[in-house]
């Protein structure tokens, strides 16, 4: 009789590629509802440069924090800096986080690796207070720099303070009615810090942007001894597409610097979304980038629905209809941006009056199915708040097979060859891939440089995999392939819609009632779709309460003006417009 050898039973958690990578540096975050790795903070430049050289993980989408706070002796207390990466070439996501104490937040910038943390680096400083070492630029970028205290953090309140989360007492279930704002008049709402003297203030806002404006322009050589001249463009001007301002730094007119300048309608988005419920923030998501509310109101339900699981699967009919919503918001985005942007180009509003003609048929049938033409407040948890009306599929039909084939038709074929057009745009603003990619670029700016990298396929959701359509890209990275590969996203929405319209299925538009409340699990997820202007994720965090722990916007109208300098310098005065329109941004979503 032979002895058996015992068979040793594998670890019910192998570790994983990073684990063993960095033994004790990297360990894997285990609380319920979580993903990711926990990683040490000393460590963290080095092991964010393994995964990008070795991983190949070359793509940061998202830098955020939270702030874990409790008034207990022994309850949590730390700021948690959550990074999610993905690889250019498709796939999920990996995330890894770094934990530090709120009175000492420090953590190493990774800027010098991945360029796109700029602009998300400088948010999570403003509103956490969490300093970056080694940050090339570490000012606030939405706030005024003589601002008292970081408000995103749990702790902060504002001068019309009455509860940490809604629905207050005072409305309900008591409903004893009255604002906060009338036993707190104004004039008398505010405390100022220790020592702060208003009478005497002094500005160091703009200050310390120039410092930082004149250290971005020293590379630049003067031929001949001449000066540099400082021109500020906005905040209130009509080619910056809302309240925005750039600071431009220039050699005759040639541009050697420039500062975007933003933040001029910054609320506090994301503190009044962990404020409100669950449901509450469906609408609110329409308010960032208002042109797209339907889009915004997918990556939030995404997010969602991720947590509560199987529970909230939409039905397959509200999952049509998703789709389809999505798609008319993309092409009803890009018909608007490509008018706009010719109007930067010089052409005054005559082709944008006939690309907002058919926008206009496209908003007709929102108002027919959600009841508004922009804040649309359309997707629920679980599917869509009502079916669509009696007669719109065959009006859609009629849109997308007809009438939008043939005026887009049109528009490419007056526009796309014009002279104007091309002496604008050709050679202008030019982002080669590798810089798109380094610098978090998305959507059409990031197609347009050739990066073939678009949600829909390169991370599936909802029914995306179901429809044949092509991923488009552009190969020189200008203004003027920025403008076509809109063009092109046209013909491919409006393919994916004819699919769509075929397909369509009868049936329930809600996985059970649409509730009142939801109960979402304690956990974390990050749900992002392909929205017309590039990635829009929710990084979301529940302690199973009514209202989120976390509510986070990925917004890409913010993170693609990171490049803008970059894109601008070297390029005369008088392209700076035209730049800035290329990248189509709206500053609901930038200052959020």
């Amino acid at each position: 009789m032979s002895e058996q050898t015992p068979v040793k039973e594998a670890p019910a958690n192998p570790p994983t590629e990073l684990e063993k990578r960095f033994p004790g540096a990297v360990k894997r975050d285990e609380r319920p509802g979580f993903e990711g790795h926990i990683v040490e903070v000393a460590k963290l430049h080095e092991v964010a440069a393994a995964i990008r050289d070795e991983m190949g993980y070359d793509f940061l989408s998202s830098v955020t924090a939270v702030d874990y706070y409790s008034e207990a002796p022994e309850g949590e207390n730390f700021i948690e800096v959550v990074y999610h990466l993905y690889k250019s070439t498709g796939g999920g996501a990996l995330v890894y986080r770094v934990q530090v104490p709120r009175d000492n937040a420090v953590v190493p910038s990774l800027v010098d690796l991945y360029p796109g943390a700029d602009f998300q680096e400088r948010e999570a400083w403003d509103l956490y207070g969490v300093k970056f070492e080694g940050h090339p630029d570490l000012r606030r970028i939405l706030l005024w720099e003589g601002f008292a205290g970081h408000p995103m953090r749990k702790d902060w309140k504002e001068p019309y303070f009455e509860e940490d989360v809604k629905p207050f007492k005072n409305r309900w279930p008591e409903g004893q009615v009255y604002r906060i704002e009338d036993r707190n008049p104004v004039g008398k709402n505010v405390s100022y810090p220790q020592g702060f003297d208003p009478d005497g203030f002094q500005e160091t806002d703009d200050p310390r942007m120039y410092e930082s404006l004149e250290r971005s322009s020293q590379d630049f050589i003067e031929q001949i001894d001449t000066e540099q001249v400082v021109v500020n463009l906005g905040p209130q001007h009509p080619s910056t597409h809302g309240v925005f301002r750039m600071a431009v730094r220039m050699h005759g007119e040639t541009i050697v610097g420039l500062k975007p300048v933003m933040g001029y309608l910054h609320r506090n988005h994301e503190q009044i979304g962990e404020r409100n419920t669950w449901t509450m923030n469906m609408p609110f998501t329409d308010r960032l980038d208002y042109l797209s509310s339907m889009s915004n109101n997918f990556g939030y339900a995404l997010a969602v629905e991720k947590l509560i699981g199987e529970k909230a699967a939409p039905p397959e009919r509200a999952e049509y209809i998703r789709v389809i919503m999505a798609e008319l918001t993309r092409i009803s985005n890009h018909l608007w941006a490509i008018g706009f942007l010719l109007n930067d180009l010089g052409a005054f509003f005559t082709p944008a009056l006939y690309a907002i003609e058919e926008r206009e048929l496209i908003l007709d049938i929102f108002e027919a199915t959600a009841g508004s033409r922009m804040m649309c407040n359309y997707f629920r948890f679980g599917g869509v708040a009502r079916d669509l009306p009696e007669g719109i599929l065959p009006k859609i039909k009629d849109l997308v097979t007809d009438r939008l084939p043939r005026k887009v038709e049109e528009l490419d074929l007056y526009l796309s060859a014009n002279e104007l057009v091309r002496s604008r745009g050709e050679g202008v603003g030019v982002i080669t891939p590798e810089d798109a990619i380094a610098f978090s670029a998305a959507g059409p700016v990031l197609r347009a440089s050739g990066v073939p990298y678009d949600v829909r396929r390169a991370d599936p959701y909802s029914i995306y995999d179901r429809f044949k359509f092509d991923v488009t890209v552009r190969q020189h990275g200008d203004v003027y392939d920025r403008y076509m590969i809109r063009i092109d996203e046209i013909y491919q929405s409006l393919s994916i819609l004819r699919q769509a319209l075929k397909d369509i299925p009868e049936g329930e538009i809600m996985n059970g009632k649409n509730p009142y409340q939801v109960r979402v699990p304690a956990g974390e997820s990050y749900g992002r779709v392909e929205g017309p202007k590039g990635e829009l994720g929710f990084y979301i965090v529940s302690t199973g309460k009514a209202n989120p722990h976390r509510y986070h916007v990925r917004a890409p109208s913010f993170i693609n003006l990171t490049i803008l300098e970059k894109m601008c310098v070297g390029q005369k005065i008088a392209d700076v417009v035209v730049n800035l329109g290329s990248i189509d941004i709206v500053l609901g979503e930038v200052d959020r």
